[in-house]
């Protein structure tokens, strides 16, 4: 890892059809001059057509085509590596995009059933039956006598395939082709009669089978008659239903209505959609033949260094870190994917850099939100939502809903394999299927991280051991009806200590990888109960409702703030910084505009109380806690700059597309299989309602104008707390300016480049000539985004100038005191001589500096400041008024 390319700032860049790799290449000039070193690429390998985030990848070894050709590629490599740009991609490991018609392994195993060569390239039970297809938006029967499930003739590949809505092929396996065929045309019977001869010619059942497609091919392609006896063969077939049905019964795989999938799914998928399917990438072929591309692009210099999507769904997450460092070309920058619990810290002896650092994002709006505010609007959010419950009990509840419903399939898969290893041995044949599924949701649902990571390796670490106690012994409580020995077995199953002492009478196989198993199933009821469930239910403050977040715990101390800071600078140096991403729930600066009603408590109270008497017409729906949600999102969201009509039909788009998501993701009251109509209706009537109405209008603007003003200083501060604390910083696409978004696919809108482009052109000119004169104008302009890009160019021109100060810098607190030193915010980073202090004012509005000050060292030096050019000599203490005069933020840097 110390020979690798680490990067010195990146830039996240999203790829879809509407932004390719020519887009890309055109803003090399643009992000060079901006001060990052590497951008950093959404998935670009071949994903399902239409795909607007690349997770859904249908080839590892091929570029996406909808994003350009290869020459496309290699243009926009050379464009980057002409302005000094690396390359990071986000790849994915985890998990395949399947249905459709393009993924040929999966698509294989369709045809073939567990007889393909990539049958175990996924994750599927086969023991349960066929393999479930559910990608029917109705009952089976309904969809079949309707005509939407057709057998089509491939002419060119002498194939037949179900195909479903016209979109979703399902393969017939070639032993039935003589069902279709028949028997009226000589030719035609032949054919298949050797279809159906297939199993004689094992090991070489599908070589031969391609060699008779082939056959199939080359005569209908030669004779037309016989083409339209085809035809007329199929056409026969797919007008009788009946025995439609009886050939899609005997295939290997079950077309089902979607909602199946949460009874009956037979394969592992990416949380609940059925349209990813689980990878066994810990099988060598597999690892080898997905990561061929991706290694050769590390080879040749194009990759520097990879971020692994979701590495909690992997059986081994450490072991495929291991085999990815192992396996690669040369060393390179690696980070992961990994949502941290509160009291959890990354795996010390994981081979990367760190995380992606959704806990840094938490951290950087956390030091930011007043404490003083917790009681006053947790009393509010209780009287005006009626909401009793707390948190816990919210995340409980909705990681045990998750298991009765959506992921109740494959909870049934992980009792089944329980039941049948309790039958190896007469100790535990009495544990049925039922009690275990019982007690395993109960355990699940008990576990406060993402998953433990027992292995085959070796004993669980203490830290895993702590885990599973911590889970079962919340089990218990959870389910006290259950007989104690239920919660025993399953303990020492989990920690596989069912198995640790020779002739225990268990598989230890089976043991192993069931505990393995489970661990892959609990990360997803964490993220779906939690951050897809709870954190749309309990609204306190949305600013705290984020990815690796933690909305129980209001804000974060400087204390905390301080020592996250210092373990970073200690084990992860090069981890990565995050504020914005595509999975965020919130863009940061609604973040931090949503920070400042924490400081203002009693004021949002009364704003609340008076929207809601204006706009609530009775005591219908939506219900408080929807209202509630809105009224924050309104104010976050709402434009710095003032629009056209056009711009208010975008706002009101953008908002009930987020509250629609909010609702469904609740699902209290609608949810996304069976939305409520009636509800929702309501709902987004009240969000138009507020937006058309003047008397509303006249009450809400003067208060959001105020708290715009106050957010545009947190902003400034949580961006230059990213530029210069330990770690390498992200930018997410667009947000060197302002980012007012919601929760996806808000925040994937697309950016205007050349807006920046221009902006970060008249920053440079009017900084170079009167550098403290320029951060007056733009923050008396400070609605044009200005402001904000000139702190990150500023800043990132610096990191660039000091990059050992930056990567091996240490990491030293700036205590404050006075009367209003909670407000006060100071660290110092230093290596060898080059050293920076960074102060800035936590809360909003600045308070009175009077008789407050922050610790100095040192008497003879002189800073200046990196934003504004300002030239102090402290003696022992820095008076935050003549530091904070024009800024929320300061960044010296001794020059003498």
């Amino acid at each position: 890892m110390t020979d690798a390319v680490i990067p010195r700032a990146t830039y996240r860049l999203q790829f879809h059809a509407g932004f390719g790799f020519a887009d890309a290449a055109r803003l090399a000039p643009y992000l060079a001059r901006l001060g990052v070193s590497h951008v950093y690429a959404s998935p670009y390998l071949k994903a399902r057509p239409g795909s607007t985030h690349g997770y859904d990848i249908v080839d590892h070894n091929a570029l996406n085509p909808e994003l350009g050709d290869a020459q496309a590629f290699r243009d926009m490599v050379t464009a980057f590596r002409a302005h000094g740009l690396g390359q990071i991609l986000d790849f994915v490991p985890n998990h395949m995009g399947v249905g459709g018609a393009d993924n040929p392994w999966w698509l294989d195993v369709l045809e073939w059933g567990e007889a393909s060569d990539y049958a175990g390239w996924f994750d599927i039970d086969w023991r349960v039956g066929r393999l479930l297809v559910p990608f029917l938006g109705d009952q089976y029967g309904v969809v079949l006598e309707a005509g939407d499930l057709a057998l089509r003739f491939d002419a060119e590949a002498g194939s037949f395939a179900v195909w479903a809505y016209g979109t979703h092929k399902l393969p017939i396996c070639p032993l039935h082709y003589g069902r279709v065929l028949g028997d009226a045309h000589p030719m035609l019977e032949r054919l298949g009669d050797a279809f159906a001869g297939l199993p004689d010619w094992r090991p070489r059942i599908v070589a031969r089978a391609r060699d008779l497609q082939a056959e199939l091919a080359g005569l209908v392609a030669q004779d037309p008659a016989l083409l339209r006896e085809v035809e007329q063969a199929v056409a026969a077939l797919n007008a009788e239903p009946a025995r439609l049905d009886a050939l899609i019964r005997d295939q290997h795989w079950r077309a089902a209505h979607f909602r199946v999938a949460a009874d009956d799914i037979n394969y592992r998928r990416f949380f609940n959609i059925n349209e990813l399917a689980g990878l066994r990438m810990e099988l060598p072929e597999l690892f080898a033949h997905a990561h061929r591309l991706v290694f050769a692009l590390l080879a040749d210099g194009t990759l520097d260094g990879l971020r692994i999507d979701h590495v909690d769904g992997l059986l081994d997450p450490k072991g495929y870190l291991e085999q990815l460092r192992a396996a690669a070309p040369r060393p390179f920058y690696l980070v992961v994917e990994k949502i941290l619990a509160r009291h959890e810290p990354l795996r010390a002896d994981w081979p990367v850099q760190g995380t992606t650092g959704y806990e840094f994002a938490n951290l950087a709006v956390g030091v930011l939100v007043d404490p003083a505010g917790e009681a006053p609007l947790t009393r509010l959010y209780a009287e005006f939502t009626g909401a009793a419950q707390s948190f816990d009990a919210i995340v409980q509840d909705c990681k045990l809903r998750i298991m009765r419903n959506e992921m109740a399939g494959e909870l049934a898969m992980l009792a089944r394999e329980a039941a049948r290893i309790a039958q190896q041995t007469p100790r535990s044949a009495d544990f049925t299927q039922n009690i275990l599924s019982r007690g395993l949701a109960a355990v699940v649902a008990g576990f406060t991280v993402y998953r433990s990571y027992v292995d085959a390796a070796a004993p669980p670490t203490a830290e895993d051991r702590q885990a599973i106690d911590e889970a079962v012994a919340a089990a218990r409580r959870q389910e006290p009806d259950l007989d104690p020995s239920v919660f025993d077995f399953l303990h020492r199953l989990l920690t596989t200590d069912l198995v640790a002492e020779p002739r225990s009478g268990f598989s230890r196989h089976a043991v192993q990888r069931f505990a393995m198993r489970v661990q892959q199933y609990s990360g997803p009821i964490m993220a779906k109960g939690l951050e897809d469930t709870a954190f749309y239910r309990y609204n306190r403050m949305a600013a705290l409702n984020e990815v690796g977040g933690h909305p129980d715990h209001f804000g974060v101390s400087p204390e905390e703030f301080h020592a996250a800071n210092a373990e970073r600078a200690r084990h992860w140096p090069q981890a990565m910084l995050s504020t914005s991403t595509h999975d965020t729930k919130r863009g940061e600066d609604t973040r931090a505009r949503l920070a400042v009603l924490a400081s203002m408590p009693e004021e949002w109270s009364r704003q609340v109380r008076n929207w809601s008497a204006i706009l609530r017409q009775d005591q219908g729906p939506p219900d408080r806690n929807d209202e509630y949600l809105f009224y924050q999102l309104l104010l976050g969201v709402w434009p710095v700059q003032g629009g056209g009509q056009g711009a208010e039909a975008e706002l009101g788009a953008r908002l009930e597309g987020a509250m629609t998501k909010s609702m469904r993701e609740a699902k209290r009251h609608s949810n996304w299989a069976a939305p409520n109509a009636g509800y929702e209706a309501a709902m987004l009537g009240f969000v138009r309602r507020a937006l058309e109405s003047q008397d509303f209008l006249s009450a809400f603007l003067p208060f959001q104008h105020r708290v715009a003003r106050l957010g545009l200083d947190l902003s400034l501060v949580q961006t230059a707390l990213k530029l210069t604390l330990p770690g390498m910083p992200d930018i997410y696409q667009g947000t060197e300016s302002w980012d007012l978004s919601l929760v996806d696919p808000d925040n994937r809108r697309p950016v205007d480049y050349a807006a920046r482009d221009s902006a970060l052109e008249s920053v440079t000119a009017a900084l170079a000539q009167d550098r403290a004169g320029a951060w007056r104008a733009m923050a008396e302009g400070w609605r044009d985004g200005r402001l904000k890009l000139a702190l990150t160019a500023t800043l990132l021109a610096h990191r660039a100038a000091q990059p050992a100060l930056y990567a091996s810098g240490d990491y030293r607190p700036l205590t404050a005191s006075g009367p209003a030193a909670r407000q006060l915010l100071g660290f110092a980073r230093q290596h060898g001589e080059s050293e920076i202090r960074l102060v800035a004012a936590r809360f909003a509005p600045r308070p009175d500096w009077q008789d407050s000050s922050l610790e100095w060292p040192g008497t003879e030096a002189e800073w200046r400041d990196l934003l504004t050019g300002q030239v102090i000599r402290p003696q022992g203490r820095l008076m935050p008024s003549e530091a904070l005069r024009d800024l929320p933020v300061a960044v010296f840097e001794r020059i003498r």
